[in-house]
């Protein structure tokens, strides 16, 4: 066993903690990153970027597939087939490659990367087991960034047919017919693609609709297009057990019948990893909802303990670890930092995309805001049209006397690149004039941004 010292011990080489230990090198900190796994957490391995990698497949395909028969465009190719075999190699070459960038940047900002499993003995000392053996390490301060697993439902355990987004992403061929027991984003993507990849995908949502955390003008496009794709979603409803057919479910209305599915997908929501995280030993405060505690700068309820990413709460998002990260980097350098989180973009890679930043109306007036919204239909958009995607809008939501923008929303092809302007609007305190008074480049869909701020003043141009 060896023993050393650092300035900074990040537990886990996800998003959150990969960047908090890329900035901390960079600031000057002797830092060290423990990763019993591929550097790059949930979201490299397993999660944002190889799910992406498979929606762009299955939309490569099914637009090919879509012009053997019925393109407005001319095109005719045909009979197109899929290996998804090596669409999962090219999708797995990806995440090695990134994998190596990462690792390429701890060298870069000088810090140590100990690949192994990381045991916190108390809140200045870790224990790290690796192949060759063990190394203990006494830190200045520790980060706790373990991330978050997929959350099993106790009647569908993973297992045999039941599966969740991780052997999602890594299956031999699509599924003849695919059980997606929840209708959230990560389902709906998943589902998404290999309905385009042709699985009879049917979607289980409890909820009264599909990605209920949004309104209904939003999430219409969605279901509209699902309809399209063939795929079946059954709202108010919950899934039971699985038979020798497929899967049992309750519908509110019309009781219990069975769907066939050869894999039964569960999305159900993420579990936060704070055991894994080793905090037995700690006095961290827990909240009600199982997240580690924390104030503005990331800080536990015990002195130079910091946590960040999935085990802090929602929004589980990578972005969100990634700001936390960055943050928790400065503070440790012992410069004025605090955690704002006035707008953390949420995006949908469903088919429209969806986009959101900021208040919803409904939220806005909730608040107490006097609200105002204005919206652009994608139906008037050049650009949209000539995408084949006039599917959708833009919307935004202002204060209507201040005209100071608390929400923009869009959903469409391709609109998450709207994300950055949506969240740099909002974080500036722009109002309604300032996006109205931009030059946008036509033919873009980030027209629509000023298009719907036109429409706030009443003042639309293209409708």
């Amino acid at each position: 066993m060896s023993a050393g010292t650092c300035g900074l011990l990040v537990l886990g080489a996800g998003p959150g903690g990969y960047v908090c230990a890329i900035r901390a090198g960079q600031i000057g900190i002797d830092t060290v990153i423990v990763e019993e796994t591929a550097p790059g957490g949930t979201c490299l391995n397993v999660g944002c970027i190889p799910s992406k990698a498979l929606i762009h497949a299955a939309n490569e395909f099914h637009k090919i597939t879509h012009a053997s028969d019925q393109s407005a465009l001319g095109i005719k190719v045909a009979d197109p087939t899929i290996d998804l075999g090596k669409t999962v190699d090219w999708k797995d070459a990806i995440v090695r490659r990134l994998n190596g960038g990462v690792e390429g940047l701890f060298r870069k900002a000088g810090v140590r990367l100990i690949r192994g499993r990381g045991e916190i003995l108390d809140g200045k000392t870790v224990r790290v087991v690796t192949e060759d053996g063990e190394e203990t390490i006494q830190t200045e301060a520790l980060v706790l960034a373990t991330g978050s697993a997929p959350a099993a439902l106790p009647t569908l355990p993973f297992g045999g047919k039941v599966i969740s987004s991780t052997e999602a992403l890594s299956l031999a061929e699509p599924p003849s017919a695919l059980a997606v027991v929840g209708g959230g984003y990560i389902g709906l993507e998943l589902g998404t693609a290999y309905a385009k990849l042709g699985s009879r995908v049917t979607v289980i949502e409890a909820e009264e609709r599909i990605l209920p955390q949004y309104d209904a003008a939003i999430t219409r496009p969605v279901e509209q297009s699902l309809e399209r794709l063939g795929a079946t979603v059954l709202t108010r409803s919950k899934a039971l057990e699985p038979t020798k057919k497929g899967l049992r479910v309750d519908h509110a209305a019309d009781g219990p019948r069975e769907i066939e599915a050869d894999r039964i997908l569960v999305t159900t929501g993420r579990t936060p990893r704070i055991r894994e995280a080793g905090i037995d030993g700690l006095a961290l405060t827990i909240t009600q909802d199982g997240f580690i505690a924390i104030d503005d700068r990331c800080a536990t309820s015990m002195r130079g303990v910091y946590a960040i990413g999935d085990i802090t709460g929602d929004p589980m998002l990578a972005h969100k670890a990634m700001a936390q990260g960055e943050l928790v980097a400065e503070v440790v350098a012992g410069h004025r930092a605090r955690w704002d989180r006035t707008c953390i973009p949420a995006v949908c890679f469903t088919d429209p995309e969806i986009v959101t930043c900021g208040l919803l109306p409904d939220e806005a007036a909730e608040q107490g805001f006097d609200v105002a919204v204005g919206q652009f239909p994608l139906a008037a958009s050049g650009r949209a049209m000539t995408m084949e995607a006039a599917s959708g809008f833009v919307r935004a939501v202002a204060e209507r006397g201040t005209g100071r923008i608390l929400g923009l929303q869009a959903v469409g092809r391709d609109i998450s690149e709207l994300s950055t302007a949506f969240a740099v609007a909002i974080e500036m305190g722009a109002v309604v004039d300032d996006i109205s008074g931009v030059i946008h480049a036509h033919p873009t869909l980030g027209e629509g941004l000023q298009e719907a701020c036109f429409a706030i003043g009443g003042k639309a141009i293209h409708v």
